[in-house]
């Protein structure tokens, strides 16, 4: 018994020797911590999305509050409310940042899209694109696996029974989080306010692409030789569209009407890829129309 209690005060003691030890270590070589940084951290939308080109929130308010050549305006998921109230806390100019959505360059969802194989392996876009390239005969499409949607931090993306993402335009902040994820590239930021956009990533030759899915951009370069204001380009068998020259200077967009495949369809958010309708069309041209820019 009397081991046993001797054993417990050496115990004890050992205890509180080593604890204030360790209480007068932390307060001799404490680093102080600017309270700015938690002020401005709790501004931020707490996403952890590293869109602003840090490790998480935290990391960016300690770069913005120390560093004084790190831009305000680097959180995208906060746009401009953000943008302002970081720059206002820390004394700095913020840029003006134009609003940006997720796009899914693919419409080659069941139906459309022509399989090579059936997969049943791990429900991931990344490791079935490890199984070569992917399910699909065309190995620039969207695999259908729901890796964006996983990943998404602000819960923005659902899947479609047709195997594509939809973007919620109130909860995509453009964060960029999908995009990075996506092993195809086939997620791309576009701004909010583009007119059309190009539903297909696909780099394969017109015949080739046509006959691995039946809304692929086949380069006819038809839309580019409609449009008068030189919006579209052709790169690697792919229409481009120019969305500034698109938005300022289109009056009539004849793309969308001219393209055999309907690849090129109206920038309508919230809808399944391939799904705009022929009112969507229209809208679209009323809307260039409105801003009396003639075609």
């Amino acid at each position: 018994m009397g081991t046993s209690i001797m054993i417990l005060v050496v115990l004890t003691t050992l205890g509180l020797v080593f604890g204030f030890i360790l209480a007068y270590a932390n307060r001799k070589f404490a680093i102080e911590i600017n309270p700015l940084i938690h002020i401005v951290e709790d501004v931020l939308p707490k996403g952890q999305c590293g869109a602003c080109g840090y490790a998480g929130c935290q990391a960016y308010a300690e770069a913005v509050v120390l560093n004084p050549d790190v831009s305000p305006s680097l959180c995208i998921p906060g746009k401009e409310p953000i943008a302002k109230a970081v720059a206002e806390l820390t004394g700095k100019a913020a840029a003006e940042i134009e609003p940006r959505i997720a796009q899914v360059r693919c419409a080659g969802g069941e139906g459309k899209a022509v399989k090579a194989y059936q997969y049943q392996g791990i429900g991931d876009c990344v490791a079935a694109n490890l199984m070569f390239g992917g399910q699909k005969n065309c190995k620039y499409g969207c695999l259908g696996l729901g890796t964006c949607v996983h990943s998404c931090p602000f819960d923005a993306m659902t899947m479609s029974a047709e195997g594509l993402p939809i973007i919620d335009p109130s909860k995509c902040t453009g964060c960029g989080k999908c995009e990075t994820v996506c092993p195809k590239q086939v997620i791309a930021m576009m701004p909010l306010t583009a007119s059309v956009r190009v539903n297909c990533n696909s780099k394969d030759k017109g015949a080739v692409a046509r006959k691995a899915c039946t809304v692929a951009c086949i380069a006819c370069s038809l839309c580019m030789r409609e449009c008068p204001h030189g919006a579209i380009k052709m790169e690697n068998n792919l229409a481009v569209v120019n969305p500034e020259v698109c938005r300022s200077q289109c009056g009539d967009a004849r793309c969308l009407t001219k393209c055999p495949t309907k690849a090129i369809r109206p920038a309508v958010l919230g809808v399944i890829p391939g799904t705009e309708n022929q009112a969507s069309v229209e809208a679209v041209c009323a809307s260039c129309r409105q801003t009396g820019v003639a075609g």
